[in-house]
């Protein structure tokens, strides 16, 4: 019988049922070797303290602090109603800041015998604000005492790896599990070569992960990073350079454009000259279109920076060299919304086989899930007869169901809602692989894009077309000014009032199905805050109150697409004055006489978000306002990315912005599932020349030996990586 490796050894075997099943539920950890590959956010020295003034709202924290003063209270409640109620508040200091614990009931008398005036402990939990201060309530702890005892040994050294944890597993268990471990890291299998490895001064891996669990000191860790960072890039750019690879050797039609075509009578109708930017990426696409590769293009603009132009003229392109073209969109409201703006765009050249359609016309197929059975039958009819040049569709394009007559393009918008699984599955419909063009209004810094997107060639649109207005956009603190929400909303009105409209958006919907959702979340969780503002509820109050007298109607992704499809035709009309919507808006509602959005708890959106609903207003000739609203106090990181979103219009430096702010896996794993997991030490905005080093390297490997036949430790960790990667695509299915 074979030994199972070390590091594939599971978790349960080594550290127990109990411990292994909260490590794989919360933390994702199933083996010896993914334990190995947890590392520590961060360091304390035995000797110093924490920043206190520096903790994240809303996030697990460690802290190594010391007690300033504890108190015990006693209040009468509905549980102690003859005051026999007990609350501990312990106040813990580093020296600068402050900040407070508490304790209640029968959690007191623990910490009440233990944690008095001048001890030093590492106190973990989730921090939240109450009367205005920041706060852990029932942290657990773990005291520092004097260096004798045996706890302190097994936190070897002066450094205290501080992991990333859960409210179920502090992070000195989690580093007492590692101890245990840690030997096996001794068989740890190096995946880079060994060239490359001492070619540029790196560590063997063993080495490298005791020294980022054990370290001495500060160069250990340094020396330790630096070496898993090349891991992580290096690995992912081999997958990378290998899919770019396998996708060069595929084998495609040529899809050149007549000179008298579809697309010319197309340019010959446009009412304005598109912009250098366009007519540039434009070249790009149509040069890359006249080869036997695939393309395999990422098209990268800002919100109404005219990117479904630019893919419209590459989909009739393809129509005029004989082939058909396929846009795959989200959501059922975006789908409709691109059908209804290309049949716009084309007028009678999208009429092809009818009466009064143009010489030069195809037909323009909409299938989406929701359509009813005729309707459906016949575009699948048009698609496989290729009477239909071009379909605009959801993921229902994707069923095997659906044949096309000679599929040559394919156009997924907003493409960090899609696997590379489901861009393959589409490619799959062509009798040859079809070309690919990805569109993505999400500005996505360089090296993200050679990160998340490596497989594609980028294009960029970053001039916004003549006739966009520009967008005020402030931030409105509900909390300390009461007064500035008003304003807000008689802002609002006033827009109104001179003919504009307005959008108010909510980051939930409020219905039963909803709130059954919230009563599952844990008391403890909503002891915490109050449940962010609901769509349905905002709406209620704003027509009672504030907007009273004005026509305002609700938009959410749970309506049926019929109802959601004619709330949004009133408002696009005119009829309605004021929307409120979830996020369903974020994405492609094209109203140019929208002036005013307030958007309520902003600081539950991301930064990125945050801009993609922006861009929903000065669309037209008219300025827009953009508010955020937020009770968050001024001193927090939520407040500061907002300010941050209302000083700058630049996506690019919003997206650079919101990576520095966010941990790395938030971003890329909205980006892209695959990726999110394999990155834990790089940090994609600081590690540009690392990643684009190791993406030399990589391209240099798969060039000499495209199947890794001579590095069978870097075969490992890729399919280690993709598994990870496939299993994710699954999930998202």
């Amino acid at each position: 019988m074979d030994l199972v490796p070390a590091l594939e050894e599971p978790l349960k075997k080594v550290l127990g049922p109990p411990t292994a099943k909260v490590m794989a539920e919360h933390l994702g950890l199933h083996t010896v070797g993914d334990l190995l590959h947890h590392y520590p956010r961060r360091y304390e020295e035995r000797g110093q303290l924490t920043h206190l003034a520096d903790l994240p709202m809303d996030e697990h924290v460690t802290v190594v602090a010391m007690v300033a003063d504890a108190r015990l209270h006693t209040f009468a409640s509905a549980k102690a109603p003859r005051g026999k109620g007990q609350r501990l508040e312990v106040t813990i200091t580093d020296g600068n800041g402050r900040l407070q614990l508490v304790f209640f009931g029968n959690g007191v008398h623990k910490p009440h015998k233990e944690l008095l005036p001048g001890t030093r402990a590492m106190f973990a939990g989730k921090v939240s604000v109450f009367n205005r201060k920041l706060q852990l309530a029932h942290p657990a702890y773990e005291l520092l005492r004097g260096d004798a005892e045996e706890t302190v040994e097994t936190w070897a050294g002066a450094l205290i790896p501080l992991y990333p944890a859960t409210a179920k597993l502090e992070s000195w268990k989690i580093g007492k599990a590692i101890q245990t471990v840690l030997p096996s890291a001794q068989e740890a299998v190096d995946p880079l070569p060994d060239s490359l490895r001492e070619g540029r001064g790196l560590l063997p891996l063993p080495e490298a992960l005791l020294k980022i669990h054990r370290p001495h000191t500060k160069a250990d860790i340094d020396d330790a990073r630096a070496r898993l960072k090349w891991d992580e890039a290096f690995v992912l750019q081999v997958a990378l350079a290998r899919r770019r690879h396998a996708d060069a050797q595929l084998p495609a039609v040529a899809r050149r454009p007549k000179s008298d075509g579809l697309l010319s009578a197309f340019d010959d109708r446009l009412p304005f000259t598109l912009t250098e930017g366009q007519q540039k990426v434009s070249k790009e696409i149509f040069d890359d279109l006249a080869t036997e590769h695939p393309m395999h293009r990422l098209l990268q603009g800002e919100v109404g920076s005219g990117k479904t132009m630019v893919a419209l003229r590459a989909m009739l392109a393809t129509v005029d060299a004989g082939g058909q073209a396929a846009m795959l969109a989200p959501t059922e409201v975006l789908a409709q919304q691109h059908h209804r703006s290309v049949v716009e765009m084309m007028g009678e050249l999208a009429e092809g086989g009818m009466l009064g359609g143009s010489e030069h016309a195809t037909k323009v197929v909409l299938l989406t899930g929701s359509m009813g059975t005729a309707a459906r039958r016949q575009a699948l009819l048009d698609l496989v007869t290729g009477e239909a040049g071009i379909v605009i569709g959801t993921h229902a394009l994707i069923e095997d169901k659906v044949q096309f007559h000679d599929l040559g393009l394919v156009v997924v918008d907003e493409q960090h809602r899609f696997g590379v699984e489901q861009r393959d599955a589409l490619r799959g419909k062509g009798k040859q692989p079809p070309h690919l063009l990805v569109m993505t209004a999400t500005p996505i810094p360089r090296t993200v894009a050679m990160t998340v997107f490596g497989d594609l060639e980028t294009s960029v649109l970053d001039q916004l077309p003549a006739g966009r207005s520009p967008i005020a956009s402030h931030v409105v603190p509900a909390a300390d000014k009461p007064h500035f929400l008003a304003r807000a909303w008689e802002r609002v009105r006033e827009e109104v009032e001179n003919g504009h409209q307005g959008y108010v958006v909510c980051p939930r919907i409020g219905d039963d199905e909803d709130d059954a959702k919230k009563a599952r979340k844990s008391a403890e969780d909503e002891a915490e805050k109050r449940p962010p503002l609901a769509v349905l509820d905002v709406a209620d109050q704003l027509t009672k109150g504030p907007l009273k007298g004005l026509r305002v109607e609700v938009l959410h992704g749970r309506m049926h697409p019929d109802d959601k499809d004619a709330v949004m035709r009133r408002f696009a009309a005119g009829e309605t004055h004021v929307l409120v919507a979830t996020t369903v808006i974020e994405v492609g509602v094209n109203v140019p006489n929208a002036t005013a959005m307030v958007i309520m708890d902003a600081d539950r959106f991301g930064v990125s978000q945050l801009h993609q609903l922006r861009g929903r207003v000065g669309r037209g000739s008219a300025a827009g306002l953009c508010l955020l609203v937020t009770e968050m106090p001024e001193a927090s990181a939520a407040r500061q990315r907002l300010n941050a979103v209302a000083s700058t219009l630049d996506g690019f430096e919003l997206s650079r912005i919101d990576l520095e702010q966010r941990r790395e896996g938030d971003v890329l794993g909205q980006a892209q599932s695959g990726a999110r997991t394999s990155l834990k030490v790089l940090a994609v905005i600081e590690d540009e020349e690392v990643i684009a080093q190791a993406r030399e390297e990589a391209v240099a490997v798969v060039e000499a030996d495209p199947e890794l036949k001579n590095l069978p430790g870097l075969r490992t960790a890729l399919d280690a990586l993709l598994d990870e990667e496939r299993e994710q695509y699954l999930e998202k299915g």
